[in-house]
């Protein structure tokens, strides 16, 4: 009796043993083309949906895209959320090459917010334009805040950078 139980329990480990099929998965590459781009438009203080647009611009598949052409060396490709826009210009690899950017009325940066109520205070912050414009091969990243303030019935406009400086 003690054969037999032993016999079935030797039987019952082996059997799942020989029942599990390994299979061999293939290797996965992942390449980020455009981590250039993401770390020079890239800030701390950004607004979320820029962040988040400039992402989605920044992992576009443009090879598995409708618009993508094997003749072509450069596409333009236009993304929008109700907040602004990118233009991105890519090559036929998928990298960005440049892009324009403009946003209205996001959240300012602290270094823009403490600049402005140090130089003019007492005014407030009516309409803000956020523009960002990178280019691959110059290496240049250049962001400015288009400010229209008011103080009562006095208005100005002024530029700033990201940090704050004014133009």
């Amino acid at each position: 009796m003690k054969k037999i139980i032993l016999g079935l329990l030797v039987f019952g480990l082996t059997i799942p043993s020989f029942a599990q099929d390994l299979e061999q998965l293939a290797e996965v590459w992942i390449i980020a083309t455009n981590y250039k781009y993401l770390s020079e438009t890239d800030a701390e203080d950004e607004a979320l949906p820029i962040e988040l647009l400039q992402r989605k611009v920044a992992t576009f598949d443009l090879k598995s895209s409708e618009i993508y052409n094997d003749e072509y060396d450069h596409y333009q490709v236009a993304f929008h959320i109700p907040e602004g826009k990118i233009l991105a210009a890519y090559n036929k690899e998928g990298k960005v090459l440049r892009t324009v950017e403009r946003f209205k009325d996001v959240k300012l940066p602290d270094m823009v917010r403490k600049s402005i109520g140090k130089r003019f205070p007492g005014w407030t912050v009516t309409k803000d334009v956020y523009l960002v414009n990178y280019h691959d091969k110059k290496g240049v990243t250049k962001k400015m805040y288009k400010l229209r303030l008011e103080n009562g019935d006095k208005l100005i406009k002024v530029k700033t950078d990201d940090s704050g400086n004014f133009l």
